[in-house]
């Protein structure tokens, strides 16, 4: 699924070139992420994933690289903020916090549980109601 995913992604005009990057050990690509166009109340905003580490990969902090990474690009950019779809017990260590926190909200009632935001420094609150990931996440 995230292998297809990430061939949408890159087809539309959500992809944000300098916002996908890969971790690269040895010659061998050991982790990805991405961060495409989103909106809040149809403002630009940025959405998170998929973000990937081969299971044999993981545990060396690949993941945490690559999300500082994202993130420090992303601020780089004077993006406002970050949403992502993830583990309550993950994301909260790069500052995500719940969306229903800042007043954004997914917009689909399966989501709202481990919808989370990590607000960047150009962050204002008034960027606040409802959130909506590019076009290829709501595909099949």
């Amino acid at each position: 699924m995230e292998v297809g995913l990430v061939a949408r992604l890159r087809a539309s005009e959500a992809w944000l070139p300098a916002l996908s990057l890969v971790a690269e050990i040895d010659g061998e690509i050991r982790g990805h992420v991405c961060l495409t166009r989103a909106t809040v109340a149809g403002r630009p905003a940025l959405a998170l994933g998929p973000i990937g580490v081969p299971p044999e990969h993981k545990g060396h902090g690949i993941g945490a690289a690559l999300m500082h990474a994202v993130l420090g690009a992303a601020d780089a950019l004077d993006e406002p903020l970050v949403a992502l779809l993830g583990h309550l017990d993950y994301y909260p260590r790069f500052g995500f916090v719940p969306g229903s926190t800042l007043a954004v909200d997914p917009g689909v009632p399966d989501w709202v549980s481990h919808f989370q935001i990590r607000p960047l420094p150009a962050y204002t609150p008034d960027l606040a109601g409802g959130f909506r990931y590019a076009e290829p996440f709501y595909e099949e």
